[in-house]
């Protein structure tokens, strides 16, 4: 698969939590948890589940910092 996103972190599935339309997806990128909100029917296309290795794909325009 090639995509123009740069920004690809592979990292394993560590749980896949179905909701009424969206699920959310939890996936370790060495030692952080990154969740994606995606649609169940996504899901169910990509046949994901705990324990596959998989990339969290970001795509935005802006990053915002906070700080405490």
């Amino acid at each position: 698969m090639k995509i123009s996103a740069r920004n690809r972190l592979k990292g394993k599935i560590l749980d896949v939590k179905k909701g009424a339309t969206t699920a959310h997806v939890k996936i370790d990128i060495g030692g952080q948890i990154v969740t994606a909100a995606i649609t169940n029917e996504a899901v169910d296309e990509l046949k994901l589940a705990a324990g596959q290795t998989a990339f969290a794909v970001i795509k935005a325009s802006d990053v915002m910092v906070g700080i405490d």
